[in-house]
């Protein structure tokens, strides 16, 4: 197959869930539906959490930016398949597809932060609260935020120089339904093997390294609550952590299984619908997960709500 730099391949083919065009229509709702719910959902949370002074606190000043990556996390993704669906065409170009694999790489990468974050504000909150207020103030919060997006941000654009420097054949296909550094690593026709050092050594460390600090958190927060005496106190202190650890759960649990779908199969499919679990599911849930299971969030989309209603 003759192969071209990728500096002259002007377009890929996305070849997306399905070539039956009477499932197109489908999915068309489907992702779209998924998609309104996920941007809802999360510019909810963000409104609640903007409006009510109750929640002006670390933990939900995370929580609003883990929404906005949210919105911009499936935002990355889902629009450009349902133009494709709707124009029955497969077309992205080179670099559309270098810009949705650097963005996905950056949401992805600051939701791990944040929820890492998160998860050391509950851990300050239950294991050190006469602390709390001094160490998690709104100075620190922010610039947490800031050198989370610093890094990320320095890593994707690495990750993505590396991809420029690989050549691609004439109408290379892509077997998803977006571009991503992993797909285009698959689909390279020159040497990856600095690309794959690099994307490998990035994920462990940024991965590892904030997952064994919520493990660390949460390994002293139930040690904290073992000293507990009071059932009740545990409870209350616990209760305030259960909407978080659904979600790291959920997010955590979805990557790997993305992970672990791509390298131990050979179906693009099932690696597609595991990919969709981690790009377009996760996001979904995370608002229903916070409104359902968090009484301060629930209470303050309540009152959002009724104010945004007519009076009768």
């Amino acid at each position: 197959m003759e192969a071209e730099n990728c500096t002259q391949v002007s377009k890929f083919l996305l070849l997306g869930l399905s070539d039956d065009p009477e499932l197109q229509p489908m999915f068309f709702g489907l992702f779209l539906s998924m998609c309104l719910v996920t941007v809802l959902g999360n510019l909810l949370i963000i409104l609640a959490v903007s409006s009510d002074p109750h929640l002006h606190t670390p933990m939900y000043f995370f929580l609003s930016n883990l929404s906005l990556a949210d919105i911009c996390f499936i935002s990355t993704t889902v629009p450009k398949m349902l133009v494709n669906i709707q124009a029955q065409n497969k077309d992205i170009s080179y670099i559309e597809c270098l810009a949705q694999a650097y963005f996905l790489s950056t949401f992805a990468g600051m939701d791990n932060f944040l929820l890492t974050m998160m998860a050391y504000d509950r851990f300050v909150a239950i294991c050190h609260p006469l602390s709390y207020t001094a160490v998690m103030n709104p100075r620190f919060c922010v610039l947490l935020i800031l050198l989370s997006w610093f890094i990320i941000f320095w890593v994707s654009l690495i990750d993505i120089l590396l991809v420029k420097r690989l050549n691609f054949s004439t109408s290379t296909e892509i077997p998803h339904f977006f571009c991503g550094l992993a797909q285009l690593l698959n689909v390279a026709t020159s040497d990856t093997l600095i690309n794959n050092i690099f994307l490998y050594v990035s994920t462990a460390l940024l991965g590892m390294f904030p997952m064994t600090g919520i493990l660390f958190s949460y390994s002293q927060i139930v040690s904290s609550l073992m000293k507990m005496s009071s059932v009740a106190s545990k409870y209350k202190a616990f209760s305030t952590c259960g909407s978080h650890l659904c979600v790291v759960c959920l997010f955590y649990g979805t990557g790997l299984v993305e992970y672990l779908t791509s390298a131990v199969t050979h179906s693009s499919l099932r690696t597609m619908m595991a990919s969709m679990m981690y790009t377009v599911v996760t996001p979904m849930l995370n608002p229903f997960i916070y409104s359902l299971r968090n009484k301060d969030v629930k209470g303050a989309l309540e009152r959002l709500l009724s104010r945004a209603a007519p009076c009768p």
